[in-house]
């Protein structure tokens, strides 16, 4: 991907706009985690429910713990060990740091460290974590390639990034806020919380 189309990007998302774009599991659409009218539009253009959290992407650990608490344990068991990679985690927020439409009104938020080195650089250039939920119509099919987009999702958004996704399947999400920690979802990643 040229740098002009990653600047590009950079300036949508710090202009208030939302954005479609490859990560190293699916296709997302997104914008910045702090700008509440942005985050409407992509819940507007998914046909998303107000109430229904959604999940961040960050460039690093020290990014994902200004916005929440991360135990030591996590850190050991679940992050230092596949991020960056195919999985969300859920952690508790630090208070006041991240908008209700983002987490529901709850404490909990999901975050993700993607393998994606465009999109790495794209969130470090913003500076704030970048909402990232699949670039559908809520419960339809999860788009891995442009071809997957309906024309619908693709034309109601600022910017259009063409790339790959590398896994081509959804992240696997683990709930470390609950004791035993809770698989979500099984995705690519394979993770045995038991040991």
């Amino acid at each position: 991907m040229n740098n002009k189309k990653i600047n590009d990007a950079i300036k949508v998302f710090n202009g208030g706009g939302v954005v479609i774009f490859p990560t190293d599991t699916a296709y997302g659409i997104g914008c910045r985690m702090d700008d509440e009218n942005a985050v409407k539009k992509v819940f507007s253009i998914k046909e998303r429910a107000l109430g229904n959290a959604v999940l961040v992407l960050v460039d690093s650990i020290e990014m994902a713990n200004k916005y929440v608490f991360i135990p030591e344990q996590v850190k050991e068991k679940l992050i230092d060990k596949y991020w960056p990679g195919g999985l969300s985690i859920f952690f508790k927020t630090r208070p006041g740091m991240v908008s209700d439409i983002v987490t529901a009104g709850t404490d909990i938020l999901a975050i993700r460290w993607p393998k994606h080195k465009v999109m790495q650089q794209i969130i470090h250039e913003v500076g704030v974590p970048i909402v990232a939920t699949s670039a559908n119509k809520s419960g339809s099919k999860t788009p891995y390639s442009l071809d997957d987009l309906s024309t619908h999702i693709a034309e109601s958004v600022d910017l259009v990034l063409d790339g790959e996704c590398t896994y081509k399947k959804e992240s696997t999400i683990i709930n470390s806020t609950r004791t035993p920690w809770e698989i979500v979802r099984q995705g690519v990643v394979s993770v045995n919380i038991h040991k």
